[in-house]
């Protein structure tokens, strides 16, 4: 093993990214940088090369989760953390909706920019509201059930009480198909429609039901199954 600082200086990831930019580092010395040190038996070049080789290539890097990464040789706690934060910051930064805070949702793709994200790689199914005030203007989202590879438990006395404790005048449903297909199932249509009709019963409107899958939706108001 070749440790980073016994390399010629031109040789260093954290030199050569100075002197050419990152943009000629490779993916495992970008990593090796991140990871700022090795151990006793692998160089930070060497762990970083381990890392990659283990996931099969950095594309997929996003798909390795904590207890994953630990059982790698070599990297521990705070290596694992680093790693997952900077995950996490390249899939915020390639977001088009970053925030929904106060943001006007006025069409089901800027739903879909700001959860196809939260949902890359997720097994199970989940079931999020996005409730808003009478502008249409998000007063917040929160994540309500988790479902199992299939299914999501879904209660709309939950649903409700949120938005009664929010003061909501409207809420949009949005969850996750795992298996990438789109289409509502049964299940969706009539929680759907048992939503629409307690919300039109109780003054708070269901303006959509948006189902994310691999890099796609579907929006129930688009399709014609929701009316507003």
């Amino acid at each position: 093993m070749v440790k980073i600082k016994d390399m010629p200086n031109l040789e260093r990831p954290r030199e050569r990214l100075v002197k050419y930019g990152s943009t000629n580092l490779s993916d495992s010395e970008l990593l090796a940088i991140l990871l700022i040190s090795g151990n006793s038996k692998f160089s930070a070049k060497d762990l970083a090369q381990l890392i990659l080789k283990y996931c099969d290539g950095l594309k997929n890097l996003s798909n390795l989760n904590y207890e994953t990464l630990i059982k790698i040789p070599g990297i521990k706690h705070s290596k694992a953390c680093i790693i997952l934060a900077c995950i996490e910051l390249a899939k915020r930064i390639n977001q088009k909706v970053s925030d929904l805070n106060n943001i006007k949702l006025n069409n089901s793709n800027l739903v879909f920019e700001y959860y196809k994200s939260i949902f890359e790689n997720v097994k199970q199914e989940r079931f999020y509201c996005i409730y808003l005030d009478s502008s249409k203007r998000v007063i917040k989202d929160k994540l309500l059930f988790v479902g199992t590879l299939n299914y999501s438990l879904v209660h709309p006395r939950e649903i409700f009480k949120e938005a009664y404790l929010l003061s909501a005048s409207a809420f949009i449903c949005v969850h996750n198909h795992p298996s990438g297909n789109i289409n509502p199932s049964n299940q969706d249509i009539e929680l759907t429609n048992n939503l629409v009709t307690l919300g039109n019963l109780h003054g708070i409107k269901v303006l959509d039901h948006i189902i994310i899958g691999k890099n796609k939706y579907y929006s129930f108001l688009e399709n014609d199954l929701i009316s507003i």
